[in-house]
């Protein structure tokens, strides 16, 4: 069998050292400092980019597929309704709903992941900041975002859904919108989801905060109307916030 391109030496060997277990307390301590500076790169970087909307999906789809140019789609009309587009800044899915915002003349922007087959940063980012941690990126992705659009994807792609499932669950995250496009897809999901349900594992009403919908403009226009109605966000060429959210 062919080892995994993904099981190749880390380009972060420290991330790889972090994970086998306990280390000196001045390592520690070294390593606790290394991810604060990380989690403040970010928070400065992404501070004032607006109201933002995370798109999630697969790095894998290249530009000829109709799952690319849903994503194209929209980052466009997200940009339209006024929202920063924020993804994980690397190929495929994320290229084309960054490309989108770029072409509808809105804010694109990118939380980077170092990895084993490098990930470059695509080219339609205005900014980005490149991690080292998975859980430093998956909060930036969280941290700005009004709304969660869920594409087709792999593994990646289903660990920030679940996380942001969880965070929903647990009301960490309150009435944000998770909105999972392309219905076949997420078929056997669901259906999986439902069985979860049946067994007691899960509420029923943890199956109605996930929104599956087949088209950009279904998707936008609900995070759109959420935005309105629950955030006082004000619809047009740049939305904006009324108030400032507190608990």
């Amino acid at each position: 069998m062919r080892p995994s391109e993904w099981d190749r030496p880390s380009t972060a060997p420290e991330v790889v050292r972090f994970l086998r277990g306990p280390a000196p307390r001045g390592t520690e301590l070294v390593r606790a400092i290394r991810i604060f500076a990380e989690f403040i790169r970010g928070f400065r970087a992404f501070h004032f980019v607006g109201p933002c909307v995370t798109v999630f999906g697969s790095a894998r789809f290249g530009e000829s597929h109709p799952y690319y140019a849903l994503a194209r789609e929209i980052g466009q009309r997200l940009a339209k309704a006024g929202f920063t587009v924020i993804t994980g800044g690397g190929p495929g899915i994320m290229e084309a709903a960054n490309r989108g915002a770029r072409e509808a003349g809105g804010l694109s922007i990118g939380c980077n992941i170092e990895l084993p087959r490098e990930q470059k940063p695509n080219a339609y980012l205005d900014r980005w900041v490149t991690f080292r941690y998975f859980f430093v990126r998956k909060v930036m992705l969280v941290k700005y975002s009004y709304a969660f659009i869920a594409l087709p994807g792999g593994f990646g792609t289903l660990d920030e859904l679940f996380e942001t499932a969880t965070l929903r669950q647990t009301g960490k995250l309150r009435d944000f919108p998770l909105v999972l496009v392309g219905r076949e897809f997420w078929r056997p999901l669901l259906d999986f989801l439902a069985t979860l349900a049946e067994a007691g594992t899960i509420d029923p009403a943890d199956l109605q905060r996930l929104r599956v919908l087949d088209s950009a403009e279904q998707a936008v226009g609900e995070i759109a109307d959420v935005a309105m109605r629950r955030f006082g966000l004000t619809y047009g060429p740049r939305l904006h916030r009324r108030w400032y959210l507190g608990e």
